[in-house]
């Protein structure tokens, strides 16, 4: 009898700890919201709310850095938009003096305009966002355009960024990048003939020329030897004697124009032009020389030359067009994944929520459910542990 009165015990305290775990738990779920507090709650759907957790903030991660570079990239778009601004007021200024109703101060006038394009356009390549500079590629630490002057005055401008672009991941699988290889945007790559402009008799050789932009030809005649001399922008003379068909005259920096001069005649300074190799440094500062006519050039001359520059104008305003084009595209289509992103984001947060948010309602039922069992079952034990040894021996 008292291993049966032992065991009534024991099952009567068993269902009653059931009965007061389960409505402790459900308690907890009806104060919390949530139907998981803790692994064992659901071993399953804990699994699958980390790894949708971890989904959630691999998403959030691709979202931030989404609009850190989207807003780079707008920044870029302003930039580039700002100097196609600044050439388009050069190439009004330039077609004024073209019409040759302007005299020599006028055209000094306009020299110190372009320059201050100039100056402009060359602080927006050295642009700075969040301290990194956006169009040196994947170099962002330094100033990507190391600017040389003279008197005051740029007289060059020399990339010195990376050639390579620094690439981050956007999405599963997909790079892009913010910053800009300054060599590629500002520069065009589509290398045309040289087009000599002047009287002298020089013209393109068959070689393959590595100037670029425009460039000074001095022709000289030298009365000890009988020979004309070439000279390119301050380099080494070259003399016109051999085979005169190819001539190689190389500048101060070792790049080379060949030289067909079979027809020189005269001695001037002349310049050639080599489309689609313009910078808009190069360009802008070959503008400012030719208005200021150092080098003491006819109006005529004068005259043909800035006409002549507007298609150098032309070139690089094309270039900075083409690059917006490119730019506000990316932006377009990072924007576009960056609602795709944020969907699925969303679509793994209401995932998330299905899984873990309690139904208040199905709860508080479960509740009132659990304390009637609890109720009857502290009633159901009150009779069983209150019987005597009288009832058991009726």
């Amino acid at each position: 009898m008292g291993g049966t009165l032992n065991n009534i015990y024991e099952n009567v305290n068993f269902a009653l700890h059931l009965h007061a775990e389960a409505m402790t738990r459900l308690q907890e779920q009806a104060s919390t919201g949530a139907r998981i507090n803790r692994a064992s709650d659901d071993p399953s759907a804990a699994y699958r709310i980390l790894g949708l957790d971890s989904q959630r903030r691999s998403l959030q991660d691709y979202l931030d850095t989404l609009s850190e570079i989207i807003g780079r990239l707008e920044i870029s778009t302003t930039i580039l938009d700002n100097m196609t601004s600044g050439l388009v007021e050069a190439r009004r200024q330039l077609t004024q003096v073209g019409s040759g109703t302007y005299g020599q101060e006028a055209q000094q006038r306009t020299a110190e305009a372009i320059n201050d394009i100039l100056e402009q356009i060359v602080s927006f390549a050295n642009a700075k966002h969040a301290n990194q500079y956006l169009f040196g590629g994947s170099d962002t630490v330094s100033a990507p355009y190391l600017v040389e002057r003279s008197s005051g005055e740029i007289i060059g401008v020399t990339y010195q960024g990376s050639v390579q672009t620094l690439e981050v991941e956007v999405a599963p699988g997909l790079k892009s990048s913010a910053f800009h290889v300054g060599d590629n945007v500002f520069r065009s790559d589509d290398r045309g003939a040289p087009i000599f402009l002047g009287n002298t008799g020089a013209k393109a050789g068959t070689g393959t020329s590595s100037i670029r932009g425009d460039v000074w030809l001095t022709v000289t005649y030298n009365e000890d030897t009988g020979n004309y001399e070439l000279c390119l922008d301050g380099g080494d003379k070259t003399v016109v004697e051999g085979d005169i068909t190819n001539l190689a005259v190389k500048n101060s920096a070792g790049q080379v124009l060949y030289v067909d001069a079979t027809e020189i005649t005269s001695e001037s300074v002349q310049l050639v032009r080599t489309p689609g190799t313009y910078d808009v440094f190069g360009a802008l500062i070959s503008i400012r020389d030719i208005l200021k006519n150092d080098r003491g050039l006819s109006d005529t001359e004068l005259q043909q030359l800035v006409n002549d520059s507007l298609n150098s104008l032309g070139e690089i305003s094309n270039l900075l067009v083409q690059t917006e084009v490119s730019v506000g595209s990316r932006i377009g289509f990072l924007d576009n994944l960056k609602d795709t992103l944020k969907n699925m984001k969303y679509d793994t947060e209401d995932e998330t929520t299905r899984l873990q948010e309690a139904d208040i309602a199905q709860v508080a039922i479960d509740i009132s459910r659990r304390e009637v069992l609890y109720q009857m079952s502290l009633s159901v034990a009150a009779k069983l542990l209150s019987m005597s040894l009288l009832d058991f021996i009726r």
